[in-house]
């Protein structure tokens, strides 16, 4: 079983930054993929930003420029750092991580409690 403690939330004002971080911690022999969602309330739930093991990344076009997702796999962490923040950004993020199991050899995906962001204008 694989756990993943998010942190960095919280309420800011509008072009205010955040970073969020997100640790895994359990039976992982490899983590592939790496990223964050968001859900906005009475919203579905949205692909913010992944990164893959190699570095490369995606983002989600309405925050391209502002936020930027790397990982240290040292530390099986993941993390988006979020700048020039919009009340749009007001959700709920949610981390997750793609692994291989020091027990098998399917990826398997774990999610984060999700941690709320607030952005005021």
């Amino acid at each position: 079983q694989v756990q993943l403690m998010e942190s960095g939330g919280g309420s800011v004002q509008a072009g205010g930054s955040l970073r969020l971080s997100c640790a895994a911690s359990g039976s992982i022999f490899k983590i592939t993929d790496m990223g964050w969602y968001r859900q906005a309330t009475a919203n579905g739930r949205e692909l913010v930003a992944s990164i893959i093991r190699s570095g490369s990344t995606v983002y989600a076009v309405s925050v391209k420029g502002r936020f930027t997702i790397s990982r240290d796999d040292a530390q099986n962490t993941v993390y988006l750092q979020m700048n020039s923040l919009k009340p749009e950004d007001t959700a709920v993020y949610f981390c997750y991580v793609d692994f291989i199991s020091q027990y098998g050899i399917s990826i398997n995906r774990s999610w984060g409690q999700g941690t709320q962001v607030t952005v005021s204008s």
